[in-house]
């Protein structure tokens, strides 16, 4: 049965390693300014690790705050991811199979923190569930307050990150031939049985890949976060403010957070290109 699926460019077969060299050869002379970006990106990152691992790493990182702001990291993060998830793959989902006037306004507010600087995004949210807050009254009534507290950093990693993973999810379900669940439809599946049995399966890659765009963002918000929570030790200091302020106080501490920081972000990206070059 033939396929209608292109060749890989690194298929096997004499012809394919024969188009490779050729295009690799296309492509040699346009890689010097390419070097120069990935040297930008490489040689900082480099030196850090380098500087942070030689500078008594271990002694550092056990510190309680080093600790402390490590654990508040790694459980809002996954907190925020879980939220993101629950809410954001059904918008997705809802995004993707539907038309409707004013849908492109629902999808501008949803992808619109993706480009705001997050101090901006603090500031909204701290305008809006602030004690003073346009919802910060009514949430006072009910014995709740949200700023400089751990939700606060929740909330704030929520507000980030989900943009990219609802954003993968939306371009995950609406790649899925719709005569699929046409036939899945006919055949006397639910809406319910569609959406879990064939298209979330379908859709795990971009699925996947969003939820590691969003972990990694969740895991380096900064700005919002030190507008609406605050740097609290142990409430509200995640590793990204652990840094801002060990900066300041202790530079060695700051650059073992950021070795943790940047060998977690490595280990979620190297994730997702696997995930990327076993689609391929």
């Amino acid at each position: 049965m033939s396929s209608s699926r292109p060749r890989r460019l690194g298929g096997q077969g004499a012809g394919s390693r024969h188009g490779h060299t050729l295009r690799a050869a296309q492509a040699r002379p346009f890689a010097a300014p390419g070097v120069v970006l990935v040297l930008l990106f490489g040689v900082p990152i480099l030196v850090t690790l380098v500087t942070g691992l030689g500078n008594n790493f271990l002694v550092f990182v056990r510190a309680p705050e080093a600790l402390a702001a490590l654990r508040l990291s790694l459980v809002t993060s996954t907190a925020a991811l879980f939220a993101t998830v629950l809410l954001g793959t059904p918008l997705a989902y809802f995004f993707a199979l539907t038309k409707f006037p004013g849908r492109w306004l629902l999808e501008l507010i949803v992808d619109l923190p993706i480009v705001l600087p997050p101090a901006v995004a603090g500031l909204a949210l701290l305008m809006t569930f602030g004690r003073r807050g346009f919802l910060g009254s009514a949430l006072g009534q009910l014995g709740l307050s949200l700023p400089f507290t751990t939700w606060a950093v929740i909330l704030a990693q929520i507000f980030v990150a989900a943009p990219f993973f609802v954003r993968a999810a939306r371009v995950g379900f609406a790649a899925i031939d719709v005569h699929l669940a046409e036939s899945a439809l006919v055949e006397g599946a639910s809406p319910w049985q569609l959406f879990v049995l064939i298209m979330l399966p379908l859709a795990r890659r971009a699925l996947i890949t969003g939820l590691i765009l969003a972990w990694t963002r969740a895991l380096g918000e900064f700005g919002a976060t030190i507008l609406f929570a605050g740097n609290l030790e142990g409430v509200s200091q995640t590793m990204p403010l652990a840094i801002y302020i060990g900066f300041e106080q202790n530079s060695n501490s700051a650059l073992a957070l950021a070795v943790i920081l940047i060998a977690l972000s490595a280990l979620l990206m190297t994730g997702l290109r696997r995930l990327e070059d076993h689609d391929d």
